[in-house]
């Protein structure tokens, strides 16, 4: 301790001389002024207003945080200089608008928009933003991108009902392109529109309310074989392999496939070979190379292309959400069996596997190289992607949503790693909402002072509500229409109902959202988002290793490990495995419930929370 306090003291004594400006020899020394902190805050502000100014007022914000906010600031030439500041920043976000809106950039139009609406500003742009995304879905259809064109069109629609001749152009194109789906989409919408002078086409008509058949889907459903080379197993080499499925979802050769069949392909942790490759039919078929175009690791989804035409797309236009009971048929390979197709029923929706939203499950008979492959309902409509059984539930097997699908796949077209916006904080459930009981250091959340203990009450002025249990996915669906580095309106409340109102600029999702934060932030206090239990120290210590339970959050790891609240805590160490992904928590616990009996447990932990935001 000595010699922390000593090393301390020097430092203070080196940085104290650096102030000093010596002049020439024998001058009298003379002390520079220094710059506080809040002029290099403004300094930095000052930087970022005219090239970013997104960013500019993400730091005017922070800064409002950081400093109290006096009543009269006429005296004051900071927050002169602060407000100066933030007007310059706000005409420049909007100048930004009307220049994408100039250049046909109705992407990044709509984006500005967003954050031109957080901050509260209404311009004569504000509430065209359905508008500007059926622009943007004509633009991708005259550049022949059938796929990101659709799925514009369907998220302008859901926004506002598309007039007549908007909803013809789209009809005509899906049965140009053979979309039976997508044309049944943009036919209704087309009826719903139309007047006593315009009529639908016969032969439009007739195509979008046919069906597809089975055995035509069938057609539009590959194995994907990813070669990794070979592994050494007890001395011998033996084939390295993964077996996997993919559908069709554009003409062009686009397939959808699940993140874990192709990790090989773009982890740059992988070492070794590994090449990827599709199968239209048996194994006496030839192998046709395909490439990796985006992945969502998050939602263990991935794109890929290959260089060939198809007999079928699987349309996603329809948000279908099954029922519990509902039939459902799985296309793939399981075993690497080609073109076999399983029948079962909904089992149960909402279960929580993956960092983002929830997911469906299914008791269709489902086995390794299912993994990627369509989930379809009884009238044809793809209802989600396949991923295999997990080692953890025997007999049970889950699908991703294909309405989390669809809002995913604008960002892998992008190519590359899928970026999805992310505040740093860790949530939870309770009677009174959502509950933030971590905000990570460093992070969007933590420079703007969310506190742990508050309740998030709306996002960008929506109140997020759902049934019981849902919350969380709620949330991060909410925010999956929002980009890293936009600005987002976020409202919370304390435990005594006073509202707090921020602007915050997201940033992107880490794959392991947690790790940075275990890897800096004190052990105790990553009890409570990784394992689901809040202590307090019992001694006013802070390198006390003594603890008490304040609270267990239900579900969690601390919950099922029958840990309760008030029970004594003592941590022995937090070990963090960055490769494998996960944590691991070595305390000694005095059970309330064993008579205080003293026990020491392990508390394993994946670091891919899917309670953040």
């Amino acid at each position: 301790m000595k010699k922390i306090i000593l090393l301390f003291v020097i430092t203070i004594i080196i940085f104290g001389c650096r102030s000093i400006d010596t002049g020439t020899a024998g001058s009298n020394a003379e002390i520079t002024p220094g710059r506080t902190t809040s002029s290099i805050r403004l300094g930095d502000i000052e930087r970022q207003v005219n090239d970013n100014p997104v960013m500019a007022l993400n730091l005017i914000f922070i800064y409002k945080e950081t400093y109290s906010v006096t009543d009269n600031i006429s005296g004051n030439e900071d927050w002169q200089k602060l407000s100066l500041f933030e007007k310059q920043a706000a005409e420049n976000l909007l100048a930004a608008q009307e220049k994408a809106i100039d250049e046909n950039r109705w992407e990044d139009a709509v984006s500005l928009g967003r954050s031109i609406s957080s901050i509260g500003l209404t311009t004569p742009n504000t509430g065209r933003e359905a508008a500007f995304t059926l622009l943007y879905a004509k633009k991708k259809l005259q550049e022949g991108d059938n796929l990101s064109a659709f799925l514009a069109a369907v998220r302008s629609h859901e926004m506002q009902p598309m007039d007549f001749q908007s909803a013809l152009l789209f009809l005509e194109k899906a049965v140009e392109a053979r979309q039976r789906r997508s044309s049944a989409f943009f036919f209704a919408a087309a009826q719903s529109a139309r007047d006593r002078n315009r009529n639908i086409p016969a032969a439009l008509a007739e195509y979008a309310t046919g069906s597809d058949t089975f055995s035509d889907m069938i057609k539009g459903v590959a194995t994907v074989i990813v070669d990794r080379g070979f592994r050494i197993e007890r001395g011998m080499g033996m084939p390295d392999r993964v077996l996997g499925s993919a559908f069709f979802v554009d003409s062009s050769g686009l397939l959808i496939t699940n993140y874990h069949v192709i990790a090989s392909e773009v982890d740059p942790k992988h070492r070794g070979a590994s090449r990827m490759f599709i199968r239209m039919g048996d194994a006496a078929s030839p192998r046709i190379p395909a490439r990796v175009i985006g992945w969502d690791k998050a939602l263990d989804l991935a794109l890929i292309k290959t260089e060939i035409e198809t007999d079928y797309v699987f349309s996603l236009v329809d948000r279908v959400i099954p029922q519990v009971g509902d039939t459902v048929l799985a296309i793939g390979s399981p075993m690497g069996l080609q073109k076999t197709v399983t029948s079962g029923i909904v089992s149960a929706l909402g279960r929580r596997f993956l960092q983002i939203g929830d997911v469906i499950q299914v008791d269709a008979a489902v086995n390794q190289g299912n993994s990627g492959g369509p989930l379809i309902d009884s009238e044809g409509r793809l209802v989600g992607v396949i991923f295999a059984g997990m080692p953890q539930f025997q007999g049970l097997n889950f699908a991703v949503p294909a309405e989390i699908l669809a809002a995913a796949l604008p960002a892998m077209i992008k190519g590359g790693r899928a970026q999805r916006p992310w505040f740093g904080l860790t949530i939870c459930e309770t009677f009174s909402g959502a509950e933030v009981i971590y905000t990570a250091p460093n992070t969007p959340a933590a420079f703007h002072k969310i506190n742990e203990g508050s309740f998030i009450r709306t996002i960008n002025g929506r109140t997020v509500t759902a049934p019981q249990g849902g919350i969380i996915p709620a949330l991060q669906n909410e925010m999956f229409t929002y980009g890293p580095g936009e600005l987002v309106a976020l409202e919370t409340s304390d435990s005594e109902g006073n509202i707090k109102k921020s602007v915050i600029m997201t940033v992107s999702r880490p794959d392991l959202p947690l790790l940075d934060a275990a890897r800096i932030d004190r052990r105790e206090r990553m009890a409570a988002p990784l394992f689901g239990m809040v202590l307090v120290p019992l001694q006013s210590s802070l390198f006390s290793s003594n603890f008490r339970v304040d609270r267990v959050v239900r579900g969690s790891i601390a919950d099922e490990a029958g840990i309760s609240e008030n029970d004594p805590v003592s941590i022995n160490r937090l070990r963090i495995m960055e490769n494998e992904g996960f944590a691991i928590l070595e305390i000694s616990v005095k059970k309330r419930r064993m008579g205080y009996l003293d026990t020491n447990m392990q508390l394993p932990v994946w670091l891919d929370s899917p309670n953040t935001l």
